[in-house]
């Protein structure tokens, strides 16, 4: 580094030095002046910046070239992911949908049959019911009967309204027993 900055230091201030005049007076033209030794040591000048920074500078911006191809890269990869990704998604969201009609179908039949089954339990019990009902009309009416008639045969007649004598009960009761 300090090998650099000397020749810079030398090829910049060296041809200053040694092509300065002295103190005679004369005149100028484009030739004799220094303007060609100017023009000279600026292209000395411009040649080691170009030599000093030409490399950075192309690497900086070889540099960032790759860099946004890199970036580029991955976005095309990452679009090309997400363009997968949504495809997949399609193609879960086709099956889902028709899981979902084949789960709807079942459950329509299940509902169906269940509906059937308990509507046919409905009936069987109802027509228990029917013909318990029916058994226990039977009997109250049967027991209504045989309460009226014990009302009746109770109440109705009295030992005195009956004249019975003791033949006509041994009668009955043989009859009975025979």
């Amino acid at each position: 580094m300090r090998i650099k900055n000397m020749a810079l230091f030398l090829t910049v201030l060296g041809p200053s030095l040694v092509l300065a005049s002295g103190t005679e007076h004369h005149t100028v033209t484009m030739w004799d002046s220094d303007f060609k030794y100017r023009v000279l040591n600026f292209t000395i000048f411009a040649g080691l910046v170009y030599y000093l920074v030409a490399n950075p500078i192309k690497d900086f911006f070889k540099g960032r070239s790759e860099g946004i191809a890199n970036r580029l890269k991955e976005i095309e990869e990452k679009l090309q992911a997400s363009k997968n990704a949504k495809k997949e998604a399609e193609a879960n969201l086709l099956k889902a949908e028709s899981k979902a009609k084949e789960i709807i179908e079942d459950a329509t039949n299940e509902a169906k049959i269940l509906s059937a089954n308990i509507a046919e339990k409905n009936n069987t019990a109802l027509a228990m019911l029917t013909k318990q009902a029916e058994e226990k009309q039977a009997l109250e009416a049967k027991k209504v009967t045989r309460e009226t008639i014990n009302n009746l045969l109770n109440d109705g007649f009295e030992n005195d309204d009956i004249a019975i004598d003791e033949a006509k009960v041994v009668s009955l009761i043989s009859k009975k027993v025979a």
